[in-house]
């Protein structure tokens, strides 16, 4: 049987990989100490390694497909074929940003000022690539924890550190003086992998019910009754991918309508929608919406 080996990544991003996999239609579980779960689909073997390394794994062929960071691609130089990009802000898998940052006190206002310098980080090609880039010479060493507390301490000058919201920075009295890189998670193939007809089609298959789930994150689908005088004006308030299902029911002048909205505005046209005539109004939450 054909197998596709498929990196998911152990650590912070385990467990809304895990979440969005689920959505997605695969059943993936695993115990806290183990490094290969379980998955319900014997065309697919699943292996935790540590985000850092997937893309590493996927270029030298040990691994057919995984999930990782677009940062952690760059930072590894990696020939892999990025098949989609992944955005999952309900459990955690937001876009995020590599930032350089000092101390608040600190006279550095840019990058230019870090001549000479000393910076901590975890992203050392990264953040030596961006300095080449701009001609700055700096001293870059691998930081292997607790990095926003290294300016503090006296060890360094500067940290280049991920970021979300900043938060944890201004927490460390740090100011972020310039963004490296925007990252958001992807899902990437083999090169090799990618050129064979049958991982193709099922890294293809993975990208659609991966990207369907995703559709579906922050979307309902809205379904009601109304007369059929009313359907118009009910038609009008509801936003949809293209337009609202109408249907007739079997009792005579009355159709059921259907729509999937965006879940934000849920809350604004019930009352319109009420008001326009609409009846038994019911929202159901979705798994996956394929464009």
């Amino acid at each position: 049987m054909n197998k596709l080996i498929l990196g998911l990544p152990k650590g912070s991003l385990e467990e809304a990989t895990f979440g969005l996999m689920r959505k997605a239609g695969f059943k993936v579980s695993a115990s806290s100490r183990s490094y290969i779960p379980s998955v319900d689909d014997p065309e697919v073997d699943v292996r935790l390694v540590r985000a850092q390394e997937i893309s590493r794994y996927v270029e030298l062929g040990m691994l057919d497909a995984g999930i990782t960071g677009h940062d952690w691609i760059v930072e590894n130089a990696s020939d892999v074929h990025e098949v989609a990009e992944l955005i999952y802000a309900k459990q955690g898998m937001r876009p995020v940003r590599w930032v350089l940052a000092v101390p608040e006190d600190a006279p550095i206002r840019s990058v230019k000022d870090l001549r000479g310098k000393r910076i901590a980080t975890e992203a050392v090609n990264l953040t030596r690539r961006y300095l080449a880039e701009q001609g700055v010479q700096a001293e870059v060493e691998y930081s292997y924890g607790a990095t926003e507390v290294k300016p503090e301490l006296g060890l360094v000058d500067a940290i280049v550190e991920l970021t979300e919201t900043g938060s944890s920075l201004r927490a460390h009295s740090l100011r972020i003086v310039e963004t490296l890189l925007e990252s958001t998670t992807r899902l990437i193939a083999n090169r090799a992998a990618w050129a064979d007809t049958w991982k193709r089609a099922k890294c293809e298959q993975l990208s659609i019910l991966l990207q369907g789930a995703l559709a579906a994150e922050s979307k309902v689908l809205l379904k009601m009754n109304a007369k059929e005088a009313d359907s118009g004006r009910v038609a009008e308030i509801l936003p949809a991918l293209h337009a609202p299902t109408i249907n007739a029911l079997s009792t005579e002048g009355w159709v059921a309508i259907e729509s999937v909205v965006d879940e934000s505005v849920v809350r604004e046209i019930i009352p319109q929608l009420k008001a326009a005539g609409a009846e038994g109004i019911i929202e159901i939450p979705l798994n996956k919406v394929v464009a």
